[in-house]
């Protein structure tokens, strides 16, 4: 008799490389501009302030979110990643 068995449509080895950077950019802009929002970084006498500073807090801002999607982030990489990886499927 024949086992059936139940296949995962989005197996853990799948390598989109692609659509998973993709999904990792947008989590990561998302981030950052709630960083911003939330005044991260926004102190003005830690190199002097000025528009340089201004300038340079943003790259901080970006980097830093960056590494947070890099370290699991919100884990909406992951629902972005899936619903490309169903889009390009469903194409």
């Amino acid at each position: 008799m024949m086992e059936m068995r139940a296949v995962d449509p989005y197996p853990p080895q799948r390598q989109d490389a692609g659509l998973r950077a993709a999904a990792h950019s947008l989590e990561a802009n998302f981030l950052a501009e709630m960083l911003k929002s939330a005044d991260f970084g926004s102190s003005p006498t830690s190199f002097g302030g000025g528009i340089g500073e201004e300038q340079f807090t943003s790259f901080l801002i970006e980097e830093q979110a960056k590494l947070i999607v890099e370290a699991g982030g919100l884990g909406l990489s992951e629902q972005i990643f899936d619903a490309l990886v169903r889009k390009n499927d469903a194409q």
